[in-house]
């Protein structure tokens, strides 16, 4: 695995088909190549978004209030424009993740197979093409989440779409549903993939089937409010063709002790130096309110123990709770998708829907596996529920209040939940931004380098979802 990990100065292969100018490609690089590296580079690049705490890329800590910032305070306040955040998250996933994705499925169509090959290539080459579809899925979804409407029929075609146009989110959503089916049904155990190329699942197809239908439940769950035929169509497919069901089963990057291959966490928070990021008053407040006693694993103070005390939104402190131990390790692996995240979809399609059995089982056993996911017991979790006990009547403020608490570190599908449920009922600093209006940002606003170098398809994208603004809801946030 060592070996597959790719270097930074081999990268952005393509350009993210966004620009107007071929700023992102490398003439030097040759791409005879095989596609394992591209996709292994992609599968890194995605899960580092995912993972990093960097304020230059992934400020959904901050915007979730787990954590706050005493320093340097402008992202707490949602000024993400002072450092270019979009800017960052729009290359991060067009450029290092999709264009890469998109190069290997070249490569993979152009392969000829040799003589010995002729008769397990074409199953070999649908496990392939599915693999780096399911991950291509995966994040344009996270974009058009981000964002709302975003470059998507026409993002990956630069030279015939050099000022891409914007497609409609909600029509994405259905055209990526309809993508992973097709995925998922190519593929084929027994038929081989990627192998070690592969560092999320080392190309274990059944873990790839339960990866890929996990995603079709996060897609229709999402759909929710919006369109709640094809949601629940969307999630009965998913559950009768097998989510995940265990943590052996997690799509999780596993990151190595070495630089610069360890966790985005420990690059941000260790080797950088960084020491201001601290627990968020809301969320420790709410915690240390339910009794949780994963709060001693999400937390630690400066000699490596827990306080209850923490900082508060304006930055003023008299004790703190620093990230716990986790974050300060280097091989603690990015989450994609979770047995964790998972088991709260289904609490929420049984309480929308009545599909899968009883909400109220389903909303404790969410909470079990978050347990266990921190190393705590089933009786731990069993003295919280006592405490802590489903809501039949408020279904959304039970399942997204402990969703928040168990998203903890995995902030870009804590914030779904939030917007989706509208729970936990966040308020935003007074300290925050104008741009804000004073809420707390249920969208990121278009990169500045999308408004001037593809002004117009800009232009028509932002009047579409009502104003490119921190304020404006995603097609499927209607509440």
């Amino acid at each position: 695995m060592k070996n597959t990990i790719i270097l930074s100065s081999f990268l952005a292969l393509f350009l993210a088909g966004c620009t107007s100018e071929d700023v992102n490609l490398d003439p030097h690089v040759a791409y005879n190549m095989s596609p394992e590296p591209l996709l292994t580079y992609a599968e890194k690049e995605l899960s580092d978004y995912m993972t990093t705490p960097s304020v230059n890329e992934n400020n959904f800590r901050l915007i979730m209030q787990y954590w706050q910032e005493t320093t340097y305070v402008n992202e707490s306040n949602y000024n993400f424009t002072a450092r270019n955040v979009s800017n960052n998250i729009w290359g991060d996933n067009y450029v290092n993740v999709l264009n890469n994705l998109n190069k290997a499925k070249e490569l993979v169509e152009q392969y000829q197979p040799g003589p010995s090959e002729l008769n397990t290539w074409p199953a070999k080459k649908k496990n392939q093409l599915a693999v780096i579809d399911i991950l291509s899925v995966y994040t344009f979804q996270t974009l058009a989440d981000t964002f709302g409407d975003i470059p998507y029929s026409q993002a990956l075609n630069h030279h015939q779409f050099p000022l891409p146009a914007y497609d409609d989110d909600r029509q994405i959503y259905e055209s990526l549903i309809s993508r992973l089916k097709t995925d998922l049904n190519n593929l084929e155990e027994g038929a081989g993939t990627f192998g070690s190329g592969d560092i999320l699942y080392n190309g274990d197809i059944g873990k790839w089937k339960k990866f890929g239908n996990s995603l079709l439940l996060k897609l229709g769950i999402a759909l929710s409010d919006i369109n709640p035929t094809l949601a629940q169509s969307t999630v009965n497919t998913a559950i009768t063709g097998g989510i995940i069901t265990d943590e052996s089963q997690n799509g999780l990057f596993r990151y190595l002790a070495e630089t610069p291959n360890f966790s985005p966490l420990y690059e941000n928070l260790v080797n950088s130096g960084r020491d201001d990021f601290f627990g968020g008053k809301p969320f420790i407040d709410f915690m240390n309110t339910t009794s949780d006693p994963r709060i001693t694993k999400y937390f630690q103070d400066v000699d490596g123990e827990y306080i209850g005390q923490v900082i508060g939104l304006a930055g003023e402190f008299s004790a703190f709770s620093a990230p716990g131990i986790f974050a300060y390790t280097p091989i603690t692996p990015g989450n994609l998708m979770t047995h964790t995240e998972v088991a709260f979809y289904l609490a929420e399609a049984a309480a929308r829907f009545g599909i899968g059995g009883s909400p109220e089982t389903l909303y404790k056993n969410a909470v079990r596996i978050s347990f266990r996911e921190w190393g705590f017991s089933d009786q731990d979790a069993q003295t919280y529920l006592t405490n802590n006990p489903y809501n039949a009547s408020n279904w959304k403020k039970s399942i997204g209040e402990q969703a928040w608490v168990a998203m903890y570190n995995h902030p870009v599908v804590s914030w779904n939940f939030y917007r989706r449920l509208d729970y936990p009922a966040l308020q935003a600093p007074p300290t925050a931004i104008t741009n804000a209006e004073g809420k707390v940002p249920v969208r990121l606003q278009y990169p500045t380098l999308e408004a001037t170098t593809n002004g117009s398809n800009y232009a028509k994208a932002a009047t579409a979802i009502g104003g490119d603004r921190l304020t404006t809801k995603v097609f499927w946030d209607s509440h």
